[in-house]
């Protein structure tokens, strides 16, 4: 149990932008920290010697990461590494009677939340199967909601009201899509007009360190749509699949999300304010399986909307992106609603992946659950069977976190109303320790 006084997030006050690492007091609370949080880092690079998706961005010392990679877990790894989370979180525990800065109290939580998840996961390595509530729970400190067939039919009966035609709607929505298709030989001029606005956009609310930058590839044969793999220095590679087509709206979609203000944005941000100005050595590592995934893809989610608040989006889409993928924007507002509607249908792939992870589904079953209730084509959904194949539970950070993200900004007056306010808790997600349950706390 965290017994550290949780102070209230909102009241959080951030580093000033101009501040310098030897302008900030280090107490003796931070310095214990500090000692648990290098050995943290390199409990997470050792459990990731076993698993190559575990460490998803690491840009610490060269010296700490392990030469070994790709080995198979066997009982004396899994009480070595085990043993080795007990003793951080006992650590942990030692130092509940300090008092904590604000900032303080966050890391701590942030610190305990992820060494829970790196104990699952150790068990997870160890051939231990859990359900997928309790795997969500610990891996990424919620539990995702549950919603009945029905709910899913009822978002299918008003879009088969307003696609055209008459018959399957699955099949009624992959034709009305095909007309909203980027051609291949026009994607990267999309992309890269789609990223460029995000980034503009974004620029004009927070700030960066000047020298970030990223570099954008396309590649096949991915279980994901698109992937940001950051690497330190305010750097990242943006690579875009393109084994599915690619429809209109994912341009913006996937520029805000792996872009701006999304994971490049995020990580930056993290870097930046923790790793180097305070010296956090837990901030140059990220392991995947965990709670910081559920904030990473909850702002990502949720930064699309913040730089492209009310019609802006779809007008920016009109008069530049659809010509520059050759498309008609006539039915662009027919589009929109459509994709609004197939939105809300963004929950039926956490039902899928937890009948499939629970073993009520088996893989050609959780295709067609897919088609019915996600009105996904066949291929799209096979490919998202493989998503959770490759990484489980994961998909719930997408949804909920966005819809944590959205309730705890507009609980704490981040309205559209008011978007000073919006943009300063939204960099203050991207900018310091979080984790999912303190969204939670009011």
């Amino acid at each position: 149990m965290i017994r550290i006084f949780l102070i209230s997030l909102a009241s959080l006050v951030l580093l000033s932008c101009g501040q310098r690492r030897d302008e900030i007091v280090v107490s003796d609370l931070e310095i214990k920290m500090n000692i648990i949080a290098e050995k943290y880092v390199k409990l997470v690079l050792d459990i990731g010697k076993y698993d190559p998706d575990f460490v998803d961005a690491y840009y610490g010392p060269p010296e700490w990461k392990p030469v070994e990679q790709n080995l198979t877990s066997d009982s004396a790894a899994h009480v070595m590494l085990s043993a080795e989370v007990d003793t951080l979180l006992s650590e942990l525990e030692s130092l509940a009677s300090y008092k904590a800065s604000e900032l303080e109290t966050l890391r701590y939580r942030y610190l305990y939340k992820q060494l829970l998840a790196c104990k699952m996961k150790v068990e997870m390595l160890n051939g231990i199967t859990f359900s997928f509530d309790t795997e969500t729970k610990t891996l990424y400190d919620v539990t995702a909601p549950s919603f009945s067939d029905t709910h899913f039919e009822k978002i299918i009966d008003e879009l088969d009201k307003i696609l055209p035609g008459s018959g399957n709607v699955s099949e009624r929505m992959e034709l009305f899509k095909k007309n909203f298709v980027i051609p291949g030989e026009n994607l990267e001029r999309v992309f890269n007009a789609a990223i460029n606005e995000c980034r503009r956009r974004t620029l004009e609310h927070i700030y960066i360190p000047e020298s970030e930058n990223f570099k954008v590839e396309y590649v096949k044969n991915q279980p994901w749509g698109a992937y940001n793999w950051y690497k330190g220095n305010y750097f990242s590679t943006i690579q875009v699949n393109t084994d599915l087509p690619v429809y209109i709206d994912r341009a913006i979609d996937l520029a805000a999300h792996e872009g701006y203000p999304g994971h490049h944005v995020y990580n930056s941000l993290l870097e930046w304010n923790l790793a180097n100005k305070r010296g956090w050595k837990e901030f140059t590592i990220y392991a995947l399986f965990s709670p910081q995934s559920l904030i990473a893809e909850g702002t990502a989610n949720y930064g699309i909307k913040m730089i492209f608040p009310g019609n802006e989006r779809i007008k920016f889409e009109k008069e530049v992106l659809f010509p520059l993928a050759g498309l008609d924007s006539s039915e662009a507002e027919k589009y929109y609603k459509v994709i609004d509607l197939q939105d809300k249908l963004s929950y039926a792939g956490t039902e899928a992946a937890r009948k499939y992870l629970d073993g009520r589904m088996n893989r050609l079953q959780t295709v067609e659950w897919l088609v019915r209730y996600a009105l996904r084509t066949k291929e799209s959904a096979d490919k998202y069977v493989s998503f959770i194949e490759k990484y489980r539970s994961y998909v719930i950070n997408y949804s909920l976190g966005n819809d944590l993200v959205e309730a705890w900004i507009n609980s704490s007056g981040g309205t559209e109303q008011n978007e000073e306010k919006r943009w300063q808790l939204f960099e203050q997600l991207l900018s310091t320790p979080q984790t999912p349950g303190g969204l939670t706390k009011r």
